[in-house]
């Protein structure tokens, strides 16, 4: 009894600092224009922070949620009666004051990605939701990206771009961990027809295994081989030793694609809403002419 004393100040207590934290996120981000700080508008600093608090407070709260269901199945020998149900209850209570945080957090990021045009635009994009726009605008300094290939650096999708032993690592590490879940995302979606990235990951897919099948990857593979231990016994040594690549290489391939391609399509707009005119071609189609351009569809 006396525990459950205890739990219930404790989510009272709680329940009281989130709603006083949920009302300064609200007031902090109601404006969106970014700032110092000191007239209580959200930063870009901020943001990125946010938005790192928010996938670490998901993940965690994922993981204290399988932790209750583990010991809520958990019973005495000879009993059955639940065993420790006193910390099954405080980690319930736990996980329920970060879902209502990590809710409060994205309303906040919600309101800071959809007062910005470029948040906006993002935010149209199936695949796209405010976390994520949030943590582009927040990562991505237009001004100081005259062409796509400096964001695509800057998020580690250069292929050209190595970080080699006892130098300073070339890319930003947080925004290439957010162009990877925005690829996840663009897969969830690839089932919509409406999803215009979404379709593009599973075009890209289908192009990429014709050409594997092709033996168009050899060199690749062997390279792969030649550059990195890997293991006779996996899998993925299998397709390398026969001439191709493995599947969940061929998946990253055309998922990176995808990213790239919206990546192209977000710095144009921003350039526009900057300079309002359109930025240089990227020099894969400028330069190498590599491809045509893929105009945006949304």
């Amino acid at each position: 009894m006396e525990t459950m004393n205890i739990e219930t100040e404790l989510t009272q207590e709680g329940k009281t600092s989130v709603a006083r934290l949920s009302r300064d996120l609200v007031k902090a981000t109601k404006d969106g224009k970014g700032g110092s700080g000191s007239s209580g508008v959200m930063t870009a600093d901020e943001a990125r922070f946010l938005v790192d608090a928010y996938y670490t407070m998901q993940e965690d709260r994922i993981r204290s949620g399988n932790q209750v269901q583990a010991l809520g199945s958990e019973t005495e020998f000879g009993t059955g009666e639940q065993k420790n149900p006193e910390p099954n209850s405080v980690l319930a209570w736990l996980e329920e004051q970060s879902r209502v945080l990590e809710n409060q957090i994205k309303r906040a990021l919600d309101n800071y990605s959809n007062s910005q045009p470029l948040g906006c635009w993002a935010r149209e994009v199936i695949g796209i939701g405010p976390v994520i726009a949030a943590g582009l605008l927040a990562h991505i300094d237009i001004a100081k990206a005259p062409t796509v290939g400096h964001i695509w650096r800057y998020a580690g999708l250069d292929p050209t771009s190595e970080w080699k032993k006892g130098e300073k690592r070339p890319w930003n590490s947080r925004l290439k961990t957010l162009c990877w879940k925005i690829g996840e995302s663009f897969v969830k979606v690839s089932g919509n027809p409406d999803a215009f990235y979404g379709q593009i990951y599973k075009q890209r897919k289908e192009w990429e295994t014709a050409k594997n099948i092709a033996g168009d990857y050899k060199s690749q593979a062997a390279a792969k081989l030649e550059k990195f231990k890997i293991g006779k016994q996996t899998e993925a040594y299998k397709h390398y030793s026969e001439g191709h690549l493995p599947p969940a290489h061929i998946h990253a391939r055309a998922k990176r694609y995808a990213v790239k391609l919206f990546l192209a399509h977000y710095h144009e707009q921003g350039y526009i809403l900057l300079h309002n005119q359109k930025p240089p071609l990227p020099y894969p189609i400028a330069i190498l002419g590599h491809a045509h351009k893929i105009e945006a569809n949304v």
